[in-house]
């Protein structure tokens, strides 16, 4: 084995440029694992944002799984090249531009079978050729773990607000949830708060919360780590249905038929976001 550490920064090699992005905050949304439901909360908080007044940008970088597109009802569509020009990225709804590895693709079944160097290269791209325009934020949901994607974008990308990382309520969530944050400190990248995903299933019947995975052990974490914790989202078999039917599942309304417990707190965790991020909320 090399006498260095897997984690020594002597690997990384020399910091590459900076891209030049007209962009407020970039918020990179991490999990230490996959399965804790990260893009689903990356895609409400991006909604969010946009319903709010500003003006964001969605960038979906898991390019072996890009699932953005899926849940925002936006599958078959392209991003739109001009030579010389740059590319145009998709508009979701107003004040939401959205950037995904699908858009490219001939089917949403194609595999991207690329190693790192060409990972990197469509990174850069994504950010520098794209026509983002003014940006107050541009959320970029990451794959799980620290690897090649999350790694480039730290280094590359200007005006990084901080780190979001997403997990589920059980206690060796910790560890995945230490790993991150310790990688974010490696980077001297902030870390914006920890999100508890799944943190509970309210009944429909009675009304009461079942802990189906346990309970705290984000809040804990973040205690455990010192670093800010931005809130739980109870599990709601709606926000699942949402993300099928490409239906961001804030948007959905009481009119509906049923309430969305995890509804107010997603608004919530974007008002936290916002604030420690330092921008004041707006109003929709």
């Amino acid at each position: 084995m090399p006498k260095e550490s897997a984690e020594s920064s002597e690997h990384m090699g020399p910091m590459p440029k900076k891209v030049d992005l007209k962009v407020k905050h970039v918020v990179l949304v991490l999990s230490g694992k996959g399965g804790v439901g990260k893009t689903t909360v990356a895609v409400n908080l991006a909604v969010a944002l946009a319903t709010h007044g500003y003006r964001t940008g969605l960038l979906d970088l898991d390019i072996h799984g890009p699932d953005v597109p899926k849940m925002l009802g936006l599958e078959g569509a392209k991003l739109v090249a001009y030579e010389k020009a740059g590319i145009e990225p998709v508009r979701a709804r107003e004040n939401l531009s959205v950037v995904s590895m699908e858009f490219l693709l001939e089917s949403p079944s194609s595999a991207v079978i690329w190693r790192g160097p060409m990972k990197m290269g469509a990174i850069r791209q994504f950010l520098e050729d794209v026509h983002w325009g003014d940006l107050d934020f541009l959320v970029v949901d990451l794959p799980p773990g620290t690897g090649d994607e999350v790694l480039t974008i730290a280094q590359i990308a200007p005006h990084i607000s901080g780190v979001v990382v997403v997990t589920t309520p059980q206690e060796v969530s910790i560890l995945d949830i230490t790993k991150a944050v310790h990688f974010a400190e490696r980077l001297d990248l902030p870390v914006l708060g920890i999100i508890e995903n799944m943190s509970g299933l309210i009944c429909p019947h009675c009304g009461k919360t079942i802990d189906l995975f346990g309970s705290g052990g984000g809040k804990r974490a973040a205690a455990k780590l010192n670093v800010p914790f931005l809130g739980s989202i109870p599990l709601d078999p709606a926000m699942s249905r949402a993300g099928d039917e490409g239906r961001p599942y804030i948007l959905a309304s009481e009119k509906e038929g049923e309430p969305h417990p995890a509804k107010e707190r997603l608004y919530e965790i974007m008002e936290n976001l916002v604030k420690i991020a330092g921008e004041d909320t707006k109003e929709q």
